[in-house]
């Protein structure tokens, strides 16, 4: 069977099947660990001169795991990830690899230890062959920096991958790896999802640990706004990642595990559905607003109670500024000091009416504690509206970003970039508010890919859900995928 799909098309060979595919061959003796470790390489080698997905590469030690995975396998084990070749963000701590975050000043360091997320991926069987891009202090939705360049997506070089979690999407789009971890803030799973054309879950606040995730040299905190999540080629496997990395911190420890609630459905005809295909501060283009407007018809004649608007609607606008009063100051944290000075002298030159994303950006960043609370409060009775609305509605459907994958901006000044959205020309950071429903209070939110849109570029759809409703925001996900398809792979590379 191996050998017969070195002969077939990129678009069907092994390189394109799904983790659980993948999971079954190596349990039933149809490939080996080791086969599917040397092609991933392979592949890696080939290709990712254009892509440059894959910057940190730990192909001797993979090959070792895949040697003893093959030896578990014959023995008779069998854990969920066992021999499984993956890839992860750049971000996580992996014990003697570099870890950056796109910074320069981090080039020398090397982990100690795993993250919480790389420790279970290693536990559950999985074969590490290295970590993916991101950008800059993972604070852009394009993936590159002065360290390992920049990396492209397979769809069309040149255009962006997305960020921070760019890397990790590229790598499955051009059929590296079939799962792959990344992180999420302000869009950093559901924007690559969306321009690469796979799968991702950005999980309720809290289910998956954060400890091994956070800048070098630092612990990291008690998470707020930023969770881990999976990415993958189809949404089945995204239930299964969730189910080996969900659960709290030192769980040996504490002896127990998060049971997150089952799904509220498993037919599409019982689902009740929020459809909202545009911000109220930055619209989305017609290619993202028609693909969720016929996935919005599909669903009425599946039998699903579908909604256009709803008064439970929290105020997206002043979600939306409270979110980038929560955020600005997390991202801004981590840039250099001469910077943070610029961006004070900057936000004291703002007009006092300024009211606005960039303005609101500019204020974030130089905010105080008491500021930081006011947002907080904001964010908490938000939450609340979020939980009656989901009393009415199992989920809401919502653009990822507010366009497809746009051309690469690397202009160092990113406040001079600009986005083009139906031939309007809006601020490059104000894509942020598509975030900010799910991140602000925690939600989960799914990411499908839904078409290939007139410009030969992904489209998706952002899959909200009640706070601890993952099952629910992944179920939905696959019932999509089973009635309409799902992810397609790009043009070869």
């Amino acid at each position: 069977m191996f050998g017969e799909a070195r002969a077939m098309t990129a678009a069907t060979a092994f390189d394109y099947r799904t983790a659980r595919e993948l999971v079954a061959d190596l349990a039933d003796g149809r490939v080996s660990s080791r086969e599917l470790t040397e092609r991933a390489i392979a592949r890696i080698q080939a290709l990712d001169g254009r892509v440059n997905a894959v910057v940190v590469r730990d192909f001797t030690r993979a090959r070792a795991a895949a040697a003893a995975a093959d030896d578990a396998l014959a023995r008779g084990d069998r854990r969920p990830l066992l021999g499984l070749p993956l890839t992860v963000k750049e971000s996580y701590d992996v014990a003697g690899l570099p870890t950056t975050w796109g910074m320069p000043w981090f080039s020398d360091f090397h982990a100690a230890t795993d993250a919480v997320v790389v420790e279970r991926l290693k536990a559950a069987g999985a074969v590490l062959l290295g970590k993916t891009n991101v950008p800059f202090g993972l604070g852009d939705w394009q993936s590159y920096n002065a360290i390992y360049g920049t990396t492209h997506n397979p769809w069309a070089m040149g255009r962006t991958p997305g960020g921070s979690s760019g890397g990790s999407a590229a790598a499955l789009a051009a059929g590296y790896v079939a799962l792959e971890m990344g992180s999420d803030i302000g869009g950093s799973l559901r924007a690559p999802a969306h321009y690469c054309g796979v799968y991702s879950h950005k999980p309720s606040r809290g289910v998956i640990p954060l400890r091994g995730h956070a800048p070098p040299r630092t612990f990291g905190g008690t998470p707020d706004l930023p969770v881990t999540g999976p990415l993958a080629r189809s949404a089945a496997d995204l239930a299964l990642a969730l189910d080996v990395l969900a659960g709290p911190d030192f769980i040996e420890a504490a002896g127990w595990r998060l049971e997150l609630p089952p799904p509220r459905h498993d037919r599409l005809a019982a689902y009740r559905v929020l459809v909202l295909d545009t911000h109220p501060l930055l619209p989305s283009d017609r290619h993202v607003r028609g693909a969720l407007n016929r996935l919005t018809e599909r669903l009425q004649e599946s039998g699903a109670t579908v909604e256009r608007a709803s008064p439970l609607l929290p105020d997206l606008v002043r979600l939306a500024r409270a979110f980038v009063g929560l955020l600005m100051p997390v991202i801004f944290a981590r840039f250099p000091e001469d910077y943070q000075k610029r961006m004070a002298e900057a936000a004291a030159a703002l007009p006092a009416g300024a009211d606005d994303v960039p303005a609101w950006t500019l204020r974030g960043a130089n905010a105080a504690h008491r500021d930081w609370l006011a947002a907080d409060a904001e964010r908490v009775l938000a939450a609340h509206q979020w939980h009656e609305l989901f009393e009415k509605f199992d989920v809401v459907l919502f653009p990822p970003m507010p366009t497809p994958a746009f051309p690469q901006d690397e202009r160092e000044d990113s406040a001079s970039r600009t986005i083009e959205i139906d031939g309007t020309t809006y601020p490059y950071g104000d894509q942020v508010v598509y975030a900010s429903l799910a991140t602000a209070p925690g939600l989960p939110a799914t990411t499908a890919p839904l078409e290939i849109s007139e410009t030969g570029l992904p489209v998706g759809v952002q899959i909200i859900g009640p706070y601890a409703g993952d099952r629910t925001t992944i179920r939905f996900a696959e019932l999509l995928e089973e009635s309409y398809g799902g992810f397609v792979p790009p043009p070869p590379l």
